[in-house]
């Protein structure tokens, strides 16, 4: 406890899953925390369980990046850490049925959401000559068949931003690191089956039972995890870490599968959702 004391930090995408674990722990470990993502309610709901402040926040706008941090700034008077976590999945499909507009929306959220978010709170770590920017990678940046190509992509271009950021400001004093979560229990998997938001997030249990076998460590990931890495990379611990993924997979990465292996598992994982969710 007390570990992030004294510290103002931005979540994106923080009202749900890993983001919004992020939040509760940095809270916990003492940050003052704004929430910025795109569900009102839920970061209302936020604001008055934990005390964070919260805007709603578009990452893939400019406008609405350049206004979260303004907000941080204005609220808090500083910002000392970023959390790059605001991500949208890709539909499971084969390469040759991939849409131009699909590429766009992944690609807008994250890698172009991410990009913007960095550079406007960097403009204002800069002042300060120190700071922490953490982005939210994938296992799937380090191999094949374990996403969508799309997804896939969007977080090899993250880990690509991550190092090349990280050379540059490193030499100012704020550092850039990321974290690559392997099979992590959230509501993004029933979001992917087609299941409504709310729905999504009660449908966990399916999830945990999943992934407890994907990796050599005999349990899911949990949104825990993520948060106490990114916990680490936002304290003086870390204060020599720069320019590193830090891959929280339970050893997933050590075992090969391949891309017909994925999409049965996903299939058959997406079909015990939607029967499960036509019960709620």
């Amino acid at each position: 406890m007390g570990t992030l004391n004294g510290k103002v930090a931005i979540v994106t995408g923080g009202t749900s899953g890993i983001g919004e674990r992020i939040v509760e722990i940095f809270v916990e470990e003492g940050a003052e925390v704004v929430v910025a993502a795109r569900r009102q309610e839920e970061g209302d709901a936020l604001e008055k369980r934990l005390g964070v402040r919260f805007i709603r926040t578009d990452v893939s706008s400019e406008a609405d990046v350049k206004a979260m941090v303004d907000a941080a700034v204005q609220w808090f008077g500083r910002v000392d850490c970023l959390i790059n976590n605001a991500g949208i999945p890709a539909p499971i499909t084969g390469v040759a049925e991939i849409e131009a507009a699909t590429i766009d929306q992944i690609l807008g959220v994250n890698v172009r959401g991410l990009m913007l978010a960095t550079k406007h709170a960097a403009r204002v770590m800069l002042s300060w000559g120190t700071g922490s920017i953490i982005n939210i990678g994938s296992i799937a940046a380090h191999r094949g068949g374990l996403s969508g190509h799309i997804y896939t992509a969007s977080k090899g271009a993250v880990l690509a931003f991550t190092r090349s950021t990280a050379a540059e400001l490193g030499a100012t004093g704020i550092r850039v690191n990321s974290i690559s979560p392997g099979a992590i229990v959230t509501g993004i998997f029933g979001k992917l089956a087609g299941v409504e938001a709310s729905k999504a997030d009660r449908l966990t249990d399916l999830v945990k039972e999943r992934f407890s076998t994907l990796q050599p460590i005999p349990r899911a990931g949990l949104t825990d995890d993520i948060a106490r890495a990114a916990v680490y990379l936002a304290s003086d611990g870390s204060s020599f870490v720069n320019g590193q993924d830090i891959i929280v997979d339970g050893g997933m990465t050590t075992v090969t599968r391949g891309w017909s292996t994925m999409v049965a598992g996903r299939t058959e994982m997406s079909n015990r959702i939607k029967a499960a969710a036509a019960s709620l």
